[in-house]
């Protein structure tokens, strides 16, 4: 099985970026899932593939960022919820489609769908508080554009160290 996740990334990230799983550029998770094979470059291609649509018709939405909530077991993790958008909200649901019919597992069935609530995680900088100094956060009535769109491997070559981005799909480099 291949871990991997569909994001809106918020901040600039790079088609092939690795970065360390402590250190998440900000970003909205619009799926996560496991892939159902090991053979993990076919599938990850396949399923990108079948993402092409969805992903550049969703490409320049503007959402804006809410309320502050707290997710995770006993609301450990703070995040601001992002307001209810049509485009945000079909291209999760088309994604969640891509997923089911690439075979794959989704991971967190009762946060699909219906049950979706779209959200950015507060980041802790290096042995900081996410909201402290060095902590990287949105604030409530921020404008998100839609612009970075991302397949990416939770787990490259097996490496649950570090993310690698997979695909990009964005208004500058196209795709």
């Amino acid at each position: 099985m291949r871990n991997l996740i569909f994001v809106v990334f918020v901040e600039p990230v790079a088609d092939c970026q690795v970065f360390p799983r402590t250190e998440w550029p900000l970003h909205i998770t619009l799926v996560r899932f496991d892939a159902g094979s090991t053979d993990g470059a076919d599938v990850a291609e396949s399923i990108a593939g079948l993402a092409d649509p969805p992903a550049a018709a969703a490409l320049g939405t503007m959402l804006t960022v809410g309320a502050d909530a707290a997710f995770g077991r006993n609301g450990s993790v703070p995040v601001n919820l992002v307001e209810p958008h049509p485009a945000l909200q079909e291209l999760h649901e088309r994604l969640v489609q891509v997923v089911a019919d690439a075979g794959g597992t989704i991971l967190t069935p009762h946060h699909t769908l219906s049950g979706y609530r779209p959200h950015v995680s507060h980041q802790a900088g290096a042995h900081q508080a996410p909201s402290g100094p060095g902590g990287k956060r949105l604030r409530q009535g921020d404008a998100v554009v839609l612009d970075r769109i991302a397949l990416v491997d939770m787990a490259p070559g097996g490496d649950h160290t570090i993310r690698r981005v997979l695909r990009l799909w964005s208004r500058e480099g196209g795709r």
